[in-house]
């Protein structure tokens, strides 16, 4: 693989006076929260490539999973601050369920498909709950989001289901079939035009680095398996354990499960 030098890499931020030029022209109001965005994910990503290669020489396994867990718990604080959801309310819930569902899916893969020596390695371990992670994300986003403002929209036909002798369960399945459908809807577009329309990073990756191609596209199959179930599994699991507290004794919706409803009602 061509290493980059840091004179070259700078070339790259060149390419982002293209969409500034445009959202300045046009007057759309994305010109600070894109360089914001830039700077904050070159920071980021700095600091994390320092603390993995810290990581990945001393391939511990203690240190590996507090890294596992830190970003399980900023992934399911970014997940629920993309909704119209109290954080308060449906933190701890939602990240058992984020975190049986990656867990389960990455220590699959690792320990069955792959089976690397340890089991534990970082290199293994942190990369392949990062994808499966990121993109179970954005599925939980869609489902949560979509499940509860929907409920909400057509509440009157959710009762309705309730009056006539449905239990919670039972009356919310329209909406949670809705929800998982446009959760996992992305990924199946993505995995149908895989090859022909788009090279994944991870497959690209493995090849500028050296990988035989049928290798990568290997591993790029496999994971792209893992992410989708990953999802599906994700979405079900946050939506089943989320109804305790979304409802009341009566089965309605509450309404203080919503940020701004919440602010009103205080």
């Amino acid at each position: 693989m061509i290493n980059l030098s840091w004179y070259s890499f700078i070339w790259i931020y060149l390419l982002l006076f293209i969409p500034l030029t445009i959202f300045y022209i046009f007057k759309i109001t994305l010109v600070r929260e894109s360089i914001e965005a830039v700077l904050r994910m070159t920071v980021q990503l700095l600091l994390v490539g320092l603390y993995l290669k810290f990581i990945f020489k001393l391939n511990n396994i203690w240190l590996t999973l507090l890294w596992i867990v830190i970003m399980l718990f900023v992934a399911n604080f970014s997940v629920l601050g993309k909704t119209e959801l109290r954080r308060s309310l449906f933190f701890w819930r939602t990240l058992w369920g984020l975190s049986v569902s990656t867990l389960l899916v990455t220590c699959w893969f690792i320990g069955v498909v792959i089976g690397p020596e340890p089991l534990y390695d970082a290199r293994y371990a942190i990369p392949v709950m990062g994808i499966v992670l990121g993109n179970c994300m954005r599925g939980n986003v869609l489902s949560l989001e979509r499940f509860y403002s929907e409920l909400r929209s057509k509440e009157e036909e959710y009762m309705t289901q309730v009056y006539l002798g449905a239990s919670l369960r039972e009356a919310v399945v329209p909406f949670l079939r809705n929800a998982v459908r446009a959760a996992a809807n992305p990924s199946l577009v993505s995995i149908a035009t895989t090859g022909i329309v788009s090279l994944p990073g991870m497959m690209t990756g493995q090849i500028l680095g050296g990988s035989p191609p049928m290798q990568a596209i290997l591993y790029q199959i496999a994971i792209m398996i893992c992410i989708y179930a990953a999802i599906v599994l994700s979405t079900i699991c946050n939506i089943l354990l989320s109804l305790h507290i979304a409802f009341d004794d009566h089965l309605r919706l509450r309404a203080d499960i919503f940020r701004e409803m919440a602010k009103s009602l205080t």
